[in-house]
């Protein structure tokens, strides 16, 4: 039974997808399919049930993709340990956070990284949830920060910290004196993500008749975008106020006090658990010191560890 076999399982369970599997491991479809095919005959067993678009694995698959793990990561660990420490090699770390992490502690999390890690070197993508559950999904990022995980065999999740939610606007169109039904923020404009987004997932059950938002609603696929269309007067928008701290305690934007609180936020990490192992977990390790150190520096009420 070849590594390389193994491999192309591993790879092919987490992209459940034989043209993809291809591409990250710069073969052809056929090779990917010859490769399955020999580890069914050896094993004496099918590995995949396949039908139509369906694709998942059968008992005796989730047995061997876990026992192939184990031993991929034996192998890695042994490569690591192998490798001369004066060769310095760089080890290239490819992480996708939306931009409320960014803006926060990500900054902090990397210097640290550096400190622990001093080879490291960060690849920072700024997306959506959406795209970063896409590119998790396609191979493109080693550890995502997003509001909803990416799933699927050799990810792990955890929740990383809380932001506390709160709806804010410019003092050009709120009283900040006033407390707001849902009925008054309904006849507002509403600033926030486009729809069958994640965070748009919140807005709509808030105010339970999505027609009524739908003829309020002003879109952006950028938190710092909606901020600003908030501090020019264009609506209202609920923000995770400790990403706004700044605009709050200037006076740009007001919090808005509301009859019915907004939900606190869960920001979920997803890491592929199943390459790197070693250099993964440090970073893991460290994305969660950064976050329990900005949770604690700043008001309790508006961040939090799970």
């Amino acid at each position: 039974m070849r590594l390389l076999d193994m491999t192309t399982f591993a790879v092919l369970v987490r992209n459940r997808h034989f043209g993809r599997t291809a591409e990250e491991l710069n073969t052809t479809q056929p090779a990917v399919s010859s490769r399955l095919a020999a580890l069914e005959a050896e094993l004496g067993c099918r590995l995949i049930h396949r039908a139509g678009a369906e694709f998942r694995l059968t008992p005796e698959g989730e047995k061997v993709l876990q026992a192939f793990q184990g031993i991929l990561r034996s192998v890695d660990l042994l490569k690591t340990g192998l490798r001369s420490p004066r060769q310095g090699d760089a080890v290239t770390v490819r992480i996708g956070a939306i931009d409320s992490v960014i803006s926060t502690w990500m900054p902090d999390m990397v210097e640290s990284l550096h400190d622990v890690v001093p080879n490291v070197k960060v690849e920072l993508t700024v997306e959506s949830t959406k795209r970063l559950i896409s590119g998790m999904n396609k191979g493109e990022f080693d550890l995502i920060f997003a509001v909803d995980p990416a799933i699927g065999d050799g990810f792990r999740s955890f929740v990383s910290c809380v932001w506390q939610m709160i709806w804010a606007g410019s003092p050009k169109i709120i009283d900040p004196d006033r407390v707001y039904s849902v009925d008054d923020l309904a006849h507002m404009p509403i600033i926030t993500f486009p729809k069958n987004t994640p965070p748009y997932r919140q807005i709509a059950p808030y105010f339970q008749d999505e027609q009524v938002l739908a003829s309020t609603l002003v879109s952006s696929n950028s938190m710092f975008a909606i901020i600003n269309m908030c501090i020019d007067g264009f609506g209202v928008a609920a923000i995770p106020s400790v990403v706004i701290e700044r605009e709050l305690r200037t006076g740009l934007l007001h919090p808005v006090q509301v009859s019915k609180r907004f939900p606190p936020l869960p920001i979920i990490a997803t890491y592929q658990s199943a390459t790197e192992q070693e250099i993964i977990l440090k970073v893991v390790a460290q994305a969660q010191a950064s976050a329990r150190r900005f949770c604690g520096r700043v008001n309790p009420a508006t961040a939090w560890l799970a």
